[in-house]
C-alpha cells in the first residue's frame, strides 16, 4: 500500500490515515488506546485489500466488496472485533467524504453480526468486602510494603466505591481530589469531566496516603505511582488485582471493570435511580446503563421464585 488513489488524487495512505487519527485525537479527543484500535482496524482492511486478486483501491470499494470483507473477517475474528473494525471503517470513510476525497461510504448501512447480549458479571457484596480488605492482609515482601498496601487498598476502593474505570484511576492527579468534600474529578472517555463522590473511608485513606507516602503532592503529580515513583499503568492494577483475587480465592477472570459493574449493580439493588447511576458511571447514553437493570430484575425474579409461596 505505497499509494492509494482517492478520487483522482494520488496520496500516501499513511498520511491520510494520520490525518484521520489526528482528527480523532484532536477533535474527538479519543484515548490512545482507542486510537490504536482504529489504526489497527484500518490497516487490517487495507492489508485485506492488498490480498485480493484484483488490485482494488480504497476509492473503488463498493458495498459488495465491503460485505465480502465482513463475511471473511468472521472466519478469523470474533463478532465483537468484526463490529469494532467495521465501525472504524465507517468512520474513516465518513471522514474521507467530509474532506471530499470520496463520494460514498461502502460500509454504511451494512448488516453486522449480532452479538449475544451478556449481562455484566459482578461480585456479591460479601465477596467485595473480602477483596477490599485483601491489600491490608496479604503479605508483601518489599521495603515499600506499607505504601503498596495503602495504595492498593485505595485503588480497590475507587474501582468499586467510586465506580471508576481503571484508566480513570491511574490517570488521577493530586489536583483531582477534593478530600474535605469526599469528591474526585474524573477525566473520562472522550475527555469528558465528571465529579463523583467517594466513601469517607476512602477519603481518610487518601489523606493518610498523601501525608505518609507521597513525595510530590503537587496538583499535576500522579496520585498513584510505583515504588520507583512512576505513574501506575492499567496493566499494573490488573496484575495487582489478580494477586488479591487469588488470596481471597475468588475467580481469576474478575477484572477491574467488573468491580465497576458491581458498583452499578449494588447501587440499583439498593434503590438508586437509573439516571443517577448513569451520571456516576459517566455514560453518555442511558441505554448503556440500562443493562444493569436486567441484572437487578433477574436477581429479584430469582429471589421471588425461591421465597414466594405462590412462585
Amino acid at each position: 500500500m505505497e499509494g492509494i488513489r482517492l478520487e483522482n488524487k494520488e496520496i500516501k495512505s499513511p498520511e491520510e490515515i494520520d490525518k484521520f487519527i489526528r482528527f480523532l485525537s484532536g477533535e474527538k479527543r479519543y484515548s490512545d488506546y482507542t486510537l490504536r484500535n482504529y489504526l489497527h482496524a484500518i490497516r487490517s482492511f487495507v492489508s485485506w485489500l492488498d490480498g485480493q486478486k484484483k488490485q482494488v483501491q480504497i476509492s473503488e470499494v463498493n458495498q459488495s466488496l465491503a460485505r465480502d470483507y465482513i463475511i471473511e473477517s468472521q472466519q478469523i475474528r470474533s463478532k465483537r472485533t468484526v463490529r469494532n473494525h467495521i465501525s472504524a471503517m465507517r468512520s474513516f470513510y465518513q471522514f474521507c467524504q467530509s474532506r471530499n476525497y470520496l463520494n460514498n461510504n461502502p460500509f454504511r448501512n451494512l448488516t453486522l453480526p449480532k452479538l449475544e447480549k451478556k449481562l455484566p458479571v459482578f461480585l456479591s457484596q460479601e465477596e467485595l468486602i473480602q477483596l477490599l480488605e485483601a491489600p491490608l492482609k496479604l503479605a508483601i515482601s518489599s521495603p515499600h510494603a506499607e505504601m503498596i498496601r495503602v495504595r492498593d487498598c485505595i485503588i480497590m476502593e475507587l474501582l468499586y466505591g467510586g465506580g471508576l474505570r481503571v484508566s480513570e484511576v491511574v490517570g488521577l492527579n493530586h489536583g483531582d481530589l477534593d478530600l474535605p468534600k469526599s469528591l474526585v474529578r474524573i477525566l473520562g472517555k472522550g475527555r469528558k469531566e465528571r465529579v463523583v463522590p467517594i466513601p469517607e473511608r476512602t477519603s481518610s485513606l487518601l489523606i493518610s496516603f498523601r501525608e505518609n507516602f507521597c513525595l510530590d503532592a503537587s496538583s499535576s503529580s500522579p496520585l498513584f505511582t510505583s515504588s520507583k515513583a512512576q505513574r501506575l499503568t492499567s496493566r499494573n492494577v490488573q496484575l495487582r488485582l489478580k494477586k488479591y483475587l487469588a488470596f481471597c480465592q475468588l475467580p481469576q477472570d474478575v477484572t477491574p471493570h467488573k468491580l465497576r459493574h458491581s458498583f452499578a449493580t449494588h447501587l440499583l439493588d439498593n434503590g438508586a435511580d437509573l439516571r443517577s447511576v448513569q451520571e456516576l458511571l459517566g455514560h453518555s447514553s442511558l441505554s448503556t446503563t440500562q443493562v444493569y437493570t436486567h441484572v437487578s430484575v433477574g436477581r429479584l425474579k430469582k429471589a421471588h421464585k425461591l421465597a414466594h409461596p405462590r412462585a
